[in-house]
């Protein structure tokens, strides 16, 4: 009976992890429309952006290390971005609070969206992997901090069309936005 049980845990385990991610979008691949909970907790939708390019950026856990100093960076190349006819938003599995707590201690400008079920993750084959909580402090109080799922860093770019014209699966947090700033001048040098 043991065996039985073991059995159907190994089966279940196997076939959640290959259906969370089964899609593998690549360069050129439409992602379609896609929505979820931003740090207001108000419903955000990809269909109401009007921007040339969304980049659409993948990010741990919200008030860590790399992923502060990615957001930091994006929060400091907004103008630059917004010129270049960008629109930004961070993806991460964490609840809604946690990223109420993000972008005030961080003074963060651009929207960032909740995924706790890795829906948005899975849409753009992002891997995910189990959540957790940590416990983080700032300006002298403590915040848990819970995510669902833990989303690995990826940025992706999509034209107005929702075509994916730019993927990294390697990204160096504290560099993306200035990669992004030179793969979007390229791309439009060639439009």
């Amino acid at each position: 009976m043991k065996y039985f049980y073991l059995c159907l845990f190994l089966i279940a385990f196997n076939y959640n992890s290959f259906a969370q991610n089964t899609t593998k979008p690549t360069k050129g691949d439409k992602i379609g429309d896609f929505s979820a909970l931003n740090e207001t907790g108000k419903l955000w939708k990809s269909s109401e952006v009007n921007s040339p390019f969304l980049v659409v950026y993948f990010y741990p856990a919200a008030m860590t290390s790399g992923c502060t100093k990615e957001a930091c960076a994006y929060r400091d190349d907004k103008t630059k971005l917004e010129k270049m006819g960008v629109t930004v938003i961070g993806v991460s599995g964490d609840e809604v609070k946690n990223l109420k707590h993000f972008k005030e201690s961080y003074h963060l400008n651009f929207t960032l969206l909740s995924d706790t079920k890795g829906k948005i993750a899975n849409k753009f084959g992002v891997p995910t992997s189990s959540g957790g909580s940590i416990n983080k402090e700032f300006n002298g109080n403590n915040f848990l901090l819970t995510r669902g799922v833990t989303a690995s860093r990826w940025t992706f770019v999509l034209d107005k069309n929702r075509k994916i014209v730019y993927k990294n699966s390697k990204v160096n947090a504290a560099e993306d936005s200035k990669n992004i700033i030179n793969i979007i001048s390229k791309i439009s040098k060639i439009n």
